[in-house]
C-alpha cells in the first residue's frame, strides 16, 4: 500500500502543477504575471502557460471601457455663486502594466482627480459662462484628466457635467432675470413696429404729395398749352381782320366789335349772383343785328370755313 499510495500523490502533485501552469483569460482583461513578486508579463485573453510555484497572477485588468459617477460636489463660481455639480467619467486601461502598478486604486484616483479639476475648472468661471458653455467645460475637464493619467496606462475618452444647480434664490433672481429680458425684447419689438408704422404712413404722405404736384404740372402745362392754341387762334382771327380792313371792308371791324360784345354779355349772363340782366338800348340794337353777324362774319371770311 505505501507505494501506491506514494504513486497516486504523485499523480495529484503532477495534475494540481499542471493545471496551476495553466491559465484562461476571458475576453476583456488581461491578468499580470509576477515571478517572485516581480511583474513579468500580462497574459492576453485565451490559455497562457506560467510556471508553477514560481509565478503567479499579480492582477486582474479590466481592459474594456468603464464609466465612473462623479458625486455631487459643491463649487464656488468666480462671481461666488455656490452650485452643486455631478457627473460621470468614461474610461479605458490601454495598459495593464502601469494600471496595476503606477497607482493604487486605479477607480479612486481617477474619481479624486476629476472632482479636484472640476473645482479647478469651473470655479474659475462666472455662473452665466458655467450654464452657457457646458461643451466647453466638458472639454477642458477631459483635457486636464486625460493627460494627468496618461502614465497610469488609462485613457479617458469622455467627460460629462450631468447637471448644475445653483441655489434656489438665485434660480429665482435668474428666472425674473429672463422675465424682464423678454419683456425688454417685446417692447423694443413694439417701438420698432410703431417706428416702421410712422415711417410708411409718412412714405405714403410722400407719394401723394408728389403724385399730387404731378397733376398740377400736367394741368397747368395742358392750360398753358390750350391758352396758347387759343391765342394763337385769336392771333390769326385778328391778322384776316386786319388784312380785311386794310382791303377797305369795314364789315370786318363791325363784326370784330359785335363779337366782343356778345362774348360780355355771355359772361354776365353766366355769372351765379346774377338773376336779372339790363342791357342798355344800344346792346338791344346791336342784339337785334346779330341775325347780320353771320353775314358779315361770311362777307369779312369771304366763306372760309374754320
Amino acid at each position: 500500500m505505501g507505494p501506491l499510495i506514494v504513486i497516486v500523490v504523485l499523480v495529484l502533485l503532477v495534475l494540481i502543477t499542471l493545471l496551476a501552469g495553466v491559465k484562461s483569460v476571458p475576453q476583456g482583461y488581461e491578468w499580470t504575471q509576477e515571478r517572485f513578486g516581480k511583474y513579468q508579463r500580462s497574459l492576453k485573453p485565451g490559455l497562457n502557460l506560467i510556471i508553477p510555484y514560481i509565478d503567479r497572477i499579480g492582477r486582474r485588468v479590466n481592459m474594456m471601457e468603464q464609466v465612473l459617477d462623479v458625486p455631487s460636489q459643491e463649487v464656488i463660481t468666480q462671481d461666488n455663486a455656490l452650485i452643486t455639480v455631478d457627473g460621470v467619467v468614461f474610461y479605458q486601461v490601454l495598459d495593464s502594466a502601469k494600471a496595476s502598478y503606477e497607482v493604487r486604486n486605479l477607480e479612486q484616483a481617477t474619481l479624486n482627480l476629476t472632482m479636484t479639476n472640476i473645482r479647478t475648472v469651473m470655479g474659475g468661471m462666472s455662473l452665466d459662462d458655467l450654464l452657457s458653455n457646458r461643451d466647453s467645460i466638458n472639454a477642458r475637464l477631459l483635457a486636464v484628466v486625460d493627460e494627468a493619467t496618461e502614465p497610469w496606462g488609462v485613457k479617458v475618452t469622455r467627460i460629462e457635467v450631468k447637471d448644475i444647480r445653483p441655489p434656489a434664490d438665485l434660480v429665482a433672481s435668474m428666472g425674473r432675470q429672463m422675465k424682464a429680458e423678454r419683456e425688454k425684447r417685446a417692447n423694443i419689438l413694439d417701438a420698432e413696429g410703431f417706428r416702421q408704422a410712422a415711417i410708411l404712413k409718412a412714405e405714403g404722405e410722400k407719394q401723394a404729395e408728389i403724385l399730387n404736384a404731378e397733376g398740377r404740372r400736367q394741368a397747368a402745362f395742358l392750360t398753358a398749352e390750350a391758352r396758347e392754341r387759343e391765342a394763337a387762334a385769336e392771333a390769326e382771327a385778328t391778322r384776316m381782320v386786319s388784312e380785311a380792313i386794310a382791303s377797305g371792308n369795314a364789315q370786318a371791324i363791325n363784326y370784330f366789335i359785335a363779337q366782343r360784345y356778345v362774348d360780355a354779355l355771355k359772361d354776365i349772363a353766366v355769372a351765379p349772383n346774377q338773376k336779372t340782366l339790363i342791357l342798355p338800348i344800344e346792346a338791344t340794337s346791336i342784339l337785334g343785328s346779330l341775325q347780320g353777324i353771320a353775314e358779315v362774319a361770311k362777307e369779312a371770311f369771304g366763306g372760309t370755313k374754320r
